[in-house]
């Protein structure tokens, strides 16, 4: 599975890494136990985001801002797979570069994944995942109430699920870095 991402700025990094210490500390396994990737939203994610498809993105991001976002609804999605999230606040501009992102990923990806499209996304860092409902009670009580947390985006990149790797998106107007 290859996923198209924006990692969070520093100080939003630091917040996310300290509630996910904090289940940690209650007793909740959290995405930093299992995935080493850095805190992060996902824009798409396919089974397959070939070159040419990266290439669109990366033209298609050369004339965007990336809007900041507040992460401030702690959240579970109603699947079988008790995910606990920190969503963030939706407005007309993180809409806006979600709907670009994905008008240039269209029909250029094998096997788009149905929730990261448009009308479907909730935009969110994940903070435990497949936990038990008793972890899941847990974790919202360790967490409730959340803080908001106010998020730069970017970089952007493509994170490869299968082997763990992360590939910065190639700008020519801008530099970002990526790193675990």
């Amino acid at each position: 599975m290859h996923a198209l991402v924006a990692f969070l700025d520093d100080t939003a990094d630091r917040e996310i890494r300290a509630l996910w210490q904090a289940l940690q500390d209650a007793g909740v396994p959290t995405r930093a136990g299992g995935r080493r990737f850095a805190p992060h939203i996902t824009f798409g994610a396919a089974a397959a985001i070939p070159v040419r498809a990266r290439a669109a993105v990366g033209a298609e991001l050369e004339l965007l801002t990336l809007p900041g976002v507040w992460l401030s609804m702690l959240a579970t999605f109603p699947n079988p797979d008790n995910v606990l999230v920190l969503a963030a606040v939706v407005d007309t501009e993180l809409l806006a570069v979600h709907s670009a992102v994905h008008d240039a990923l269209a029909g250029k990806v094998r096997q788009p994944l149905g929730r990261h499209l448009p009308g479907s996304w909730v935009p969110h860092c994940t903070l435990a995942e497949r936990i038990t409902p008793a972890q899941l009670t847990t974790g919202f009580a360790r967490l409730h109430p959340v803080t908001p947390i106010r998020a730069t985006l970017g970089p952007v990149a493509i994170l490869d699920t299968a082997t763990n790797t992360i590939e910065p998106l190639q700008l020519t107007t801008r530099e970002w870095r990526c790193e675990l």
